[in-house]
């Protein structure tokens, strides 16, 4: 298949959207230079002279969850940073490692078994396999492909995800489960918030996202990205990255970036704009992005810690205790969600339009 035929494909959004072929698709033709499609502009590129190379991320070791200096940590990294890595957090490295062979497990499969779970085909919408972030919306396409699962307590459908990864997903969110209630019980006594009731619950945690991304070999890693700049709009995200690297948060300077160093075993923790909106800014949403790989396959697992879809957000009361405005206005999550999804990434619009 010659590149200017791929790029005919690619104008329609055929090949990879339509057809669920995807960058997998695109990597197995070994082609030698990424469609246009794909090319980013050139001030959206990071170039090494952006890398910090004094500022660093957090590790914070939670084998004693109940040691105030913990708590103290992680307050501090979600005000300063909005980002910070957790070790000795009781997940085996076993169930670690599990979930992100199972990414290698599906995105080995036949072609016509992966397009078993596009949109269109999948036998659950709790589970889809997509290609970039929003193909539709945007104007330069992102390196990767994801197997996205909404997990839902108790339901019966997750019995229909695929069967080479549903169980070591199952087995990962068991086990993340209790880890994102700690955080988010630790986060919330830093606003002064006694417990996690029903309300809170549905308004921080009310729906979980796991998606097991797949970023390919790219022939121009360069020109390319895995994903934007931008921040996550869930509560808090839960990210388990190889040893690859290739995340990077926002440093100190608008025009720095903080490469988040892989270490083994450890869970990277990214305060989402729900949180920093229910804390009227005490916490912020960390803006990232991540790089692609001209020698290795990169594969990340995260999990979105959102508010259920009908839960009106906004600050929390405790939150203005102390006399302060609130930044921002109330709204239901969905209304933030879908728009978040119908562009492209952008930086950190979706929270500026939620201010009053």
């Amino acid at each position: 298949m010659s590149l200017i035929y791929l790029e005919l494909l690619w104008e329609c959004k055929d090949f990879a959207v339509n057809q669920g072929n995807g960058v997998k698709g695109l990597s197995n033709l070994g082609i030698k230079t990424i469609p246009q499609k794909y090319i980013l502009p050139p001030e959206d590129r990071l170039n090494q002279n952006q890398i910090a190379q004094d500022e660093s991320i957090a590790v914070i070791d939670v084998s004693n969850w109940d040691d105030p200096k913990i708590a103290a940590s992680i307050c501090e990294a979600a005000a300063k940073r909005g980002c910070f890595q957790i070790i000795n957090h009781g997940i085996p490295l076993e169930v670690l490692e599990n979930v992100k062979e199972a990414r290698h497990k599906f995105f080995e499969l036949p072609d016509e078994e992966r397009r078993k779970y596009l949109k269109e085909n999948s036998p659950t919408p709790t589970v889809q396999l997509k290609t970039s972030f929003s193909p539709l919306a945007e104007k330069v396409l992102e390196w990767k492909d994801y197997l996205t699962h909404l997990y839902i307590p108790d339901d019966e459908s997750s019995k229909l995800w695929p069967s080479v990864s549903k169980d070591q997903v199952l087995e990962y969110i068991k086990w993340a489960k209790p880890i994102i209630r700690k955080l988010l019980e630790l986060l919330l006594k830093g606003l002064n918030v006694k417990k996690i009731d029903e309300t809170i619950e549905s308004q921080l945690m009310g729906s979980l996202y796991v998606n097991l991304v797949y970023y390919p070999v790219c022939p121009n890693p360069e020109l390319a990205s895995g994903a934007g700049r931008h921040s996550d709009i869930s509560a808090i995200t839960i990210l388990l990255q190889d040893d690859v690297g290739g995340l990077f948060v926002q440093g100190t300077k608008a025009d720095q970036w903080i490469h988040v160093t892989p270490v083994k075993g450890a869970l990277v923790i990214n305060i989402g704009d729900v949180l920093q909106i229910v804390s009227n800014d005490r916490y912020k949403s960390v803006e990232h992005q991540v790089t692609v790989n001209g020698r290795r396959n990169r594969v990340s697992v995260p999990i979105f810690v959102d508010p259920a879809a009908d839960t009106v957000v906004g600050p929390f009361p405790e939150a203005l205790e102390s006399g302060e405005k609130p930044i921002y206005n109330h709204f239901v999550y969905s209304d933030y969600f879908n728009y978040f999804f119908s562009k492209g990434l952008g930086r950190k619009q979706t929270i500026e339009l939620a201010k009053k």
